[in-house]
């Protein structure tokens, strides 16, 4: 359609958000569907969170706000920060967003120049290149593999970087693999950006407290902080708070790049909502004894999936060190027919099949960059998984 903008030719519709709509279309339709897409947890808001919102609706604190997050919300976040990270910023190097998207698009938005190149491993979360690519820069992907626990190497970080670089995205614990790198691991990885002072870091730590078997997370900043005046630290309420619908997201960073980013959401969304950035005063200032008791059952859950699926013919699925999803690849599938006659060719032909033929819903690997995989998200009930993987186990039984 000739009235549409020429960028929108260069992005996609996010395949997570597709998949959970199908997933509910088959459902009101009478269909016995089991949606592994969406990436939400299942458990409720904390009773304290919401009666900090309620309290705010109370108390009249219904208006509009600074644009980018109040000052008691700010405040909050580098105590966070500093409690948990040991990083200091100061409120005029934080900014509050409708959801850590929005942060992620606005920083993106204030610093791309059409054919700036922005690294990422792969698999990445969808919406990176997506956002990339809108604003005129170009996604670097840099394919992870199984063998690396889906991590991105040095080598492979050092030979990705040209002049035209100008942001690296880190996602640990990631979306879409789980995968998380330790301290070590990282300092590998700064080291090399070190060695490149043109090259900015988005670190995306959004999964931040779900992570398993004594994994001590860390964020890039804070294993060099050579590396604090050229990145953009973000992170959320949504997962470990699971606040996923409040949509409060934020970044912290040098304060020109702070300001340039509070500039952008003045002429789009202006503030976020005013209740639920109360709502997150609450989340990072109050009781956090629940975050690890949640933690626990998903990686209970976790270890339910990654046994059911490792036993389902032509699947392998690495055990990941965070966050709640696993992807596996789907590798051993590919060129077979399923039991229903359709030939899998592809990542794509896998997950369609194994919705239509039993009713699991989980999105395709291609949409994060790297197959034929596939992707699951585990924060769902243990029964669901438990029979959402014996159909896995049924469907791949059934290839020939």
């Amino acid at each position: 359609m000739a009235f549409l903008a020429d960028a929108l030719g260069r992005i996609k519709p996010s395949a997570t958000i597709a998949v959970t709509n199908k997933a509910r279309e088959l459902k009101a339709a009478g269909r016995d569907v089991i949606g592994l897409g969406a990436g939400e947890p299942d458990f409720d808001t904390p009773d304290n969170i919401k009666e900090a919102a309620i309290r705010a609706i109370r108390d009249g604190k219904t208006k509009y706000t600074a644009v980018d997050g109040i000052p008691e919300l700010k405040a909050a976040i580098a105590r966070k920060f500093a409690r948990e990270n040991g990083l200091t910023y100061e409120p005029s190097q934080i900014t509050v967003g409708t959801g850590g998207k929005q942060v992620l698009f606005n920083a993106l938005m204030a610093t791309l120049n059409p054919g700036d190149e922005v690294i990422m491993p792969a698999p990445y979360w969808v919406s990176y290149p997506e956002m990339v690519a809108l604003f005129g820069g170009v996604p670097v992907p840099i394919e992870t593999s199984v063998a690396t626990g889906y991590k991105l190497t040095p080598a492979a970080l050092e030979a990705a970087i040209t002049a035209k670089t100008k942001w690296v995205i880190f996602n640990s614990p990631s979306n879409p693999s789980g995968a998380a790198y330790t301290r070590q691991e990282l300092k590998a990885l700064t080291d090399v950006l070190m060695r490149h002072p043109h090259v900015w870091v988005m670190s995306d730590d959004m999964y931040e407290h779900l992570v398993y078997d004594g994994f001590e997370f860390t964020t890039p900043a804070q294993v060099e902080p050579g590396l604090y005046d050229r990145t953009l630290t973000v992170n959320g309420v949504s997962k470990a708070y699971a606040m996923t619908g409040w949509r409060i997201g934020y970044g912290a960073g040098p304060a020109q790049l702070i300001k340039a980013m509070g500039t952008i959401q003045s002429q789009s969304t202006s503030n976020p909502t005013s209740i639920s950035q109360y709502a997150a005063v609450e989340a990072l200032d109050g009781p956090q004894d629940f975050i690890p008791r949640n933690a626990a059952l998903f990686k209970a859950r976790r270890d339910l999936v990654v046994s059911m699926l490792n036993q389902a013919s032509g699947i392998e699925c690495p055990k990941p060190e965070g966050a709640f999803y696993v992807y596996p690849s789907c590798a051993g599938t590919i060129g077979k027919t399923s039991a229903g006659g359709r030939r899998i060719d592809s990542d794509e032909d896998f997950v369609t099949a194994l919705l239509e033929e039993e009713g699991v819903a989980v999105v395709q690997g291609s949409a994060f960059g790297l197959a034929p995989h596939f992707r699951i998200s585990y924060a769902t009930s243990t029964e669901a998984l438990e029979e959402a993987c014996r159909r896995i186990q049924r469907f791949c039984g059934g290839l020939r």
